[in-house]
């Protein structure tokens, strides 16, 4: 997200002295990288519209004052200079509710994960219990990580369904039924820290925008494919969530008009023919009960689990195509806990999208594996706590 949209503190000073307007582009700077992650210098340029030369000036006030740390790097095959925050003070928690799984990530400033732990959950878990054991592990890692309360910026939660961003509440969709109607009040009583929240993939699509190889890009789709499917979205470089804030329900697209009905009320949605749920009900005479094992077989060229795995890609291609074809994104990820498999899913994902997508538009978007992997919603959630703060820490 470009620093230039954000409002920034003036200073006190004189606005047109040489020190007003250096502190004015320090903290331009800084919050370009607390709201996009480590950049180079070139995109620092290309975020705040200073000059190569005003960045490099800034950037080394910055590092000799411990505000900024830089390390070589390389950029479209150059050598270049990656600049991100390095105050240690302050912490960003990021959770994940799964339908199986709870994960947390903690991170700096300079977006660093300083501790990271992943957990299973009851399915059919009501929402109390997820939060409150996410409370309880939250004091845990704080604690095992010498971090106090004080320190913690905020809590950033990714639940799997859809948000009304108007009211704040989970609503009626959600791959976790018992969670509709929790809303930020409850959430923040029950962490007891003060929270955003977002849905799952929402998350996924930021993560691939601040953690991920992705920042330079402007138009992105990430997709999870899990117990449920949904995909966020990137257009022109900012997160788009509509009129209500419920996008990217793609796992509601009906794929099969008589198909069997899905927990949202509709019949044959992509998510009663690929979610991971599915394969694992399909799979299971076969002795698969967990999503491991459907990665495992896969690679070992099980053929029961390879075909399962290749009807789910080309349903999950054919839903991304009507997305590609209204929206045209540079860059689809897809995630989730199938992503280790790279290839072996991705290649009829891939077919689906090129057999019902306009050719050019099919031609001209490019489909990959996330990086990373599960990690993707619980580190988006962090970065939403971090573009959020308003207070400085520096």
């Amino acid at each position: 997200m470009p620093a230039s949209s954000r409002p920034h503190r003036h200073s006190a000073r004189n606005p047109g002295s040489q020190t007003a307007l250096r502190e004015l582009n320090q903290q331009r700077i800084a919050d370009t990288l607390l709201a996009s992650g480590p950049s180079t210098q070139a995109e620092l340029a290309r975020q705040t519209g200073l000059s190569t030369a005003t960045i490099s000036n800034i950037v080394r006030i910055m590092s000799d004052a411990g505000i900024v740390e830089t390390e070589p790097t390389t950029s479209s095959g150059r050598r270049a200079l990656l600049v991100r925050l390095c105050n240690r003070s302050a912490v960003a928690v990021g959770i994940d509710f799964g339908r199986r799984h709870l994960r947390i990530a903690i991170a700096t400033l300079g977006y660093d994960v300083v501790a990271e732990e992943n957990i299973e959950l009851p399915v059919g878990h009501r929402a109390e219990e997820g939060i409150e054991t996410a409370s309880n592990l939250l004091t845990k890692m704080l604690a095992d990580n010498a971090i106090a309360h004080s320190s913690v910026l905020g809590v950033g939660v990714g639940i799997p369904g859809p948000i009304d961003r108007r009211a704040g509440r989970v609503v009626q969709g959600a791959i976790l039924p018992e969670w509709v109607g929790i809303d930020l009040v409850e959430l923040e009583d029950g962490l007891r820290f003060p929270v955003v929240f977002d849905n799952d993939a929402n998350l996924g699509a930021l993560a691939e925008v601040t953690w991920g190889p992705h920042s330079e890009i402007d138009n992105l789709v990430f997709v999870k494919v899990g117990s449920g499917i949904g995909a966020g979205l990137i257009l022109n470089g900012r997160p788009f969530y509509g009129g209500l804030g419920i996008t990217g329900e793609i796992g509601h697209d009906t794929i099969t008009d008589n198909g069997v009905v899905c927990h949202c009320g509709n019949r044959g949605c992509l998510e009663t023919v690929a979610s991971t749920s599915v394969m694992l009900d399909l799979l299971s005479r076969s002795g698969v009960s967990r999503v491991g094992q459907i990665v495992s077989r896969a690679q070992a060229g099980d053929s029961a689990t390879l075909r399962v795995l290749d009807d789910a890609g080309l349903a999950i291609g054919r839903a991304l195509a009507s997305v590609a074809n209204l929206i045209n994104p540079e860059v689809v990820v897809v995630g989730g806990p199938l992503a280790e498999l790279g290839d072996l899913f991705l290649s009829s994902i891939e077919r689906g999208l090129m057999r019902h997508a306009v050719p050019s538009v099919g031609e001209s978007t490019r489909l990959v594996m996330s990086s990373l992997g599960e990690r993707a919603e619980a580190l988006g959630a962090a970065a939403l706590v971090l573009q959020h703060q308003a207070v400085r820490h520096f």
